[in-house]
């Protein structure tokens, strides 16, 4: 009988001449059984007039604008989960001199 060997590879991104790049302030997360969607906006400051309608105690609809739709495989959530976590702990090391990383964003 055979036995299979283990090969490990490193993947490493490969950007070329018509590589985007996406700003997105916002981030709208839904799933299925079988992936995650990640839905990036760019959110423009909410008007005076927007302001003041929500202040009577309704709730307004704002619309932001989808830059991009990223959807990834379940069995990929926990590997970003744990890369995000990683790299939001070395920037709040990196920058936390500067308030960086204190109060919420929203």
């Amino acid at each position: 009988m055979e036995q299979k060997k283990s090969i490990n590879f490193t993947v490493v991104p490969s950007e070329g001449e018509s590589t985007q790049r996406v700003y997105a302030n916002f981030c709208a997360i839904a799933h299925t059984p079988f992936d995650f969607t990640l839905t990036f906006c760019e959110m423009v400051p909410i008007s005076e007039r927007d302001i003041k309608k929500a202040q009577d105690g309704s709730t307004q609809v704002v619309q932001a604008p989808v830059r991009v739709k990223v959807v990834v495989p379940v069995q990929l959530i926990p590997a970003l989960t744990a890369a995000l976590q990683e790299n939001m702990r070395i920037f709040q090391e990196a920058y936390s001199n500067v308030g960086w990383g204190k109060k919420p964003v929203h």
